[in-house]
């Protein structure tokens, strides 16, 4: 959905809980709604201390910073639109957010290279632009930032639950927003790395 005018949503949970974030007015920039962010971390658990968390296609980093307010040990932000980077920079700035890094990249080439490579990440979240059509791609790129017990997260259109060595843990909708959280397995291993809540 395009904005037509800035404005901001507020981070939910954790130390920084309250605190606004801007939200650029760019077209098909869609911030994840307070209630889906607030059942996401519901499912992960409110304490996030010590996961490393790739927020990919950040947008207004809603997700990544919420992540970081509930003490993920780094978040790194991957955003390729320059007006975006340029907000997640300030915000990271005024938050004295050390903990996160922001990337201007392209969000699934930079998850791409790193296939082959040790998983880096405790937890990617994914909310590509809708209009597209990179999610399965993305979630495929996603599988190699994880190690097995991995979690990730995934907003898009339509529900989804087939994914190769990925398992469906929880998912919701909300609105035209289907959200899904995907732990990733091995040879039916379902052994959890990190446990959440519920």
């Amino acid at each position: 959905m395009a904005a037509s005018a800035a404005q901001e949503v507020r981070l939910i949970g954790g130390r920084w809980k309250r605190t606004p974030l801007a939200v650029p007015a760019l077209p098909g920039l869609r911030p994840t709604p307070s209630r889906v962010r607030e059942t996401l971390f519901n499912w992960l658990g409110q304490d996030l201390s010590g996961w490393r968390v790739l927020d990919a296609f950040a947008g207004s980093g809603a997700l990544g910073f919420e992540a970081a307010s509930r003490g993920a040990q780094s978040v790194c932000m991957l955003e390729r639109h320059p007006v975006l980077v340029q907000s997640l920079r300030a915000m990271q700035t005024k938050l004295k957010a050390t903990e996160v890094q922001v990337v201007q990249t392209d969000a699934l080439a930079w998850m791409q290279r790193l296939s082959g490579t040790a998983p880096a990440f405790d937890l990617v979240l994914l909310d590509p632009p809708f209009d597209d059509d990179l999610f399965a791609a993305a979630l495929q790129a996603a599988r190699h930032c994880v190690p097995v017990g991995g979690w990730i997260y995934l907003e898009a259109p339509e529900a989804t639950d087939t994914v190769p060595d990925l398992r469906l843990h929880r998912q919701g909708r909300a609105g035209a927003v289907h959200y899904h959280l995907f732990q990733r397995v091995a040879g039916g291993d379902d052994v959890s790395r990190r446990p959440v809540a519920g």
